[in-house]
């Protein structure tokens, strides 16, 4: 999730982007030296479905939510299997939305693990981005969703009434899912604070795994797909690339993003908020393509947080399309060679003071930045609202019911 206050850059607030747009030329003309090939490391399996682990603030903004649907999307063709889904906002209404999207996908099996001790709703209510929370009437959309009733008290949307000491801890799921699987064929998805991975990676042997955390990463993980940091800037002496401006997933937890970009031992693939901020979710698309049910939780969430995303914009009466922040690095992670970004030379990301964040080249390093060239945009807009609004294969829907079964 990206949340930025208006001028400070960074992740635009859906869609809206706050103070990003003024840095998307510039990214066309600043762009990183670019390979059209991917790293011999991240190329394409022949191992399918790719699994998948997404660690995910679902809270912050809605691009989660989009992100988690194209998720399903995928493993219904096939493409990947969602092992689990970890959460860094800690409040149980992001554990019951996670919950009630994994049921009417018909998932609900999949396991959810919820941040002990991190960022919470709360102390983000008090800070900087308190106001540009989407929660109309001071409801998030997480509390809404997982709240709505028919008569009788009956959920509209099923789901397990999960509080946070429900949910195992994080790292536990963490360290207990990658250590059943074939080494090197996880790709965890990071769309959030980077609590859950730091904490991995400090993560001490157990019942789970004889290996620590950076070594079972290191056996386990084939990449980390990560959506964070602004990169928009000008382009500085060496061809170091620091837009200068905070960005909210690293800024909520700036020790952890750093022990991250630091210590992962795997390869990184970066999306910055300037790539997703140029491509924005069309509502044309929410009011055409659910229609197969009468109720849909990501059509309810976009449409319910939509009347909040408007009041940021020039035309406040108009539709409101919306950032596809996350959904940049859930496409690149499902579909590395599938064309629709170049990737920025090798080199590292540093994390610095205030969540500001810079990229220095170096064949050495461990990190790669997405690039979406001009002519992929439309293609690669279309490949994600595709699937977002892509039908549960499996389910067979009763529109009086408004849910699958």
């Amino acid at each position: 999730t990206r949340v930025a206050l208006p001028g400070i850059g960074g992740r635009m607030m859906g869609g809206l982007k706050f103070g990003v747009i003024a840095g998307i030329a510039v990214v066309a003309m600043n762009a990183p030296a670019i390979c059209r090939a991917a790293p011999s490391d991240l190329s394409w399996s022949t191992s399918r479905p790719v699994k998948v682990i997404f660690d995910t603030d679902m809270y912050g903004d809605i691009d989660d939510a989009l992100a988690l649907a194209m998720l399903h999307a995928l493993e219904s063709r096939g493409e990947i299997e969602l092992l689990a889904v970890t959460i860094s906002t800690e409040t149980k209404w992001a554990a019951r939305y996670v919950d009630l999207i994994n049921t009417f996908y018909g998932r609900e099996e999949i396991p959810i693990g919820m941040v002990s001790g991190g960022v919470s709703a709360q102390a983000l209510k008090k800070s900087k981005y308190g106001d540009y929370l989407p929660s109309p009437n001071g409801i998030n959309y997480t509390q809404y969703l997982s709240s709505l009733t028919r008569e009788g008290g009956v959920p509209v949307y099923p789901h397990d009434s999960l509080d946070i000491t429900d949910c195992e801890d994080s790292v536990a799921l963490l360290r207990r899912v990658l250590d059943d699987q074939p080494d090197r064929s996880v790709v965890i998805i990071g769309v959030g604070y980077l609590t859950n991975l730091a904490r991995l990676l400090d993560s001490k042997s157990d019942r789970a795994s004889s290996f620590d955390g950076r070594a079972l990463i290191e056996q386990k993980v084939r990449f980390l797909s990560i959506m964070a940091g602004n990169f928009a800037g000008t382009e500085l002496d060496g061809g170091k690339r620091s837009s200068g401006l905070p960005e909210f997933n690293l800024e909520m937890d700036v020790p952890a993003a750093q022990k991250v970009f630091q210590q992962w031992p795997t390869p990184i693939v970066v999306s910055g908020s300037e790539v997703g901020s140029r491509m924005l979710f069309p509502q044309s698309a929410i009011d055409r393509y659910f229609s197969y049910v009468d109720r849909h939780p990501v059509a309810e969430t976009y449409k319910y947080a939509a009347s909040f995303y408007r009041k940021f914009s020039k035309k406040p009466g108009s539709p409101h399309d919306h950032a596809t922040f996350d959904l940049t690095s859930v496409l690149y992670a499902a579909r590395p060679e599938g064309a629709y970004f170049t990737q920025s030379g090798a080199g590292t990301v540093a994390v610095l003071a205030g969540g500001r964040s810079e990229f220095v080249p170096d064949n050495e390093g461990n990190h790669w930045l997405l690039v979406l060239p001009d002519a992929q945009k439309a293609r690669t807009l279309e490949a994600m609202t595709m699937l977002v609004s892509q039908p549960p294969a499996h389910c067979v829907f009763r529109k009086e019911q408004g849910a699958p079964t």
